[in-house]
């Protein structure tokens, strides 16, 4: 009998660890393949004078003017992560009621503004790239493909009419050359179709190398911190001057062209948080 009990008990005691172990074993099957969350975060400065301060931070450009921000936005769109391998995940590419951002220097905490993804997979990756504004693939979707962030859009103030289209970065500020003092709008965006209305297409992609890979699990949550130096606005690859002719320039013109061009260059990845 005592042995009878001691082969029973032997028994249950070999079911619950092989239960146990099945049970560990798809646990740790569901973390190797559950997607998880990436966070990023954009810095909004001049390099030699830190954070902006909206209305307050006053920059002198390259050509001694000198200028501050009262507004300051962009949309962020067609967020793309590249793994170790070279394979890429877009993030809800083309879909920018899912997919896009606008960041608003308004909404800043301590300096910061932040973007929260979710549902991307598991992996680690080195590289990401985004679109300044939205591309021309996504707006001929129409309104009724992406009726939530054209709301969005037009509530921030980052639209014109729909047949005009999106504001891809809107700088509002002052001006001057003793003091910034003369009042300046510049919003850039497409207008429309671009190919039907011959305009020039201010879309861009930035691609960003990372300096170490953020490593996405279902437990970690990486922050990819992005530095953005508004310097590249009037003091970038062309410099650029603030005047009567361009001080309230909306759209595309050559003016706004070249500035959307120096934007491109204000981003850099200054480090990776995997928490």
């Amino acid at each position: 009998m005592k042995i009878y009990k001691l082969l029973s008990l032997l028994f249950i005691g070999l079911t619950l660890f092989t239960l146990s172990s099945c049970r560990n074993s798809d646990n740790a099957e569901v973390e190797e393949t559950a997607p998880g969350k990436l966070q990023i975060k954009f810095e909004n400065g001049f390099n030699n004078l830190g954070n902006i301060v909206l209305s307050q931070t006053v920059q002198t450009s390259s050509s001694g003017q000198k200028h501050n921000f009262t507004t300051l936005k962009y949309i962020v769109s067609n967020i793309v992560l590249t793994d170790e391998n070279g394979k890429e995940f877009k993030y809800n590419y083309n879909n920018p009621d899912k997919g896009a951002f606008i960041v608003d220097q308004a909404e800043a905490k301590a300096g910061i503004v932040y973007l929260e993804l979710a549902d991307i997979p598991r992996n680690n990756y080195k590289k990401i790239k985004f679109g300044l504004g939205i591309n021309q693939s996504a707006y001929l979707l129409g309104q009724d493909g992406q009726g939530i962030f054209w709301q969005k859009a037009k509530t921030a103030g980052m639209a014109w009419s729909w047949a005009a289209g999106y504001i891809f970065t809107k700088l509002e500020g002052n001006y001057g050359s003793a003091t910034a003092d003369t009042r300046f709008m510049n919003h850039c965006g497409n207008m429309g179709n671009v190919s039907a209305n011959n305009t020039p297409d201010l879309y861009r992609e930035i691609t960003l190398d990372l300096p170490m890979t953020a490593r996405v699990t279902k437990s970690i949550k990486p922050s990819i911190h992005i530095l953005a130096d508004l310097n590249q606005y009037l003091s970038g690859q062309t410099a650029l001057t603030l005047n009567k002719e361009n001080e309230m320039a909306m759209g595309s013109n050559q003016h706004l062209v070249n500035a959307t061009n120096n934007l491109t260059k204000m981003f850099r990845v200054d480090h990776v948080h995997n928490d």
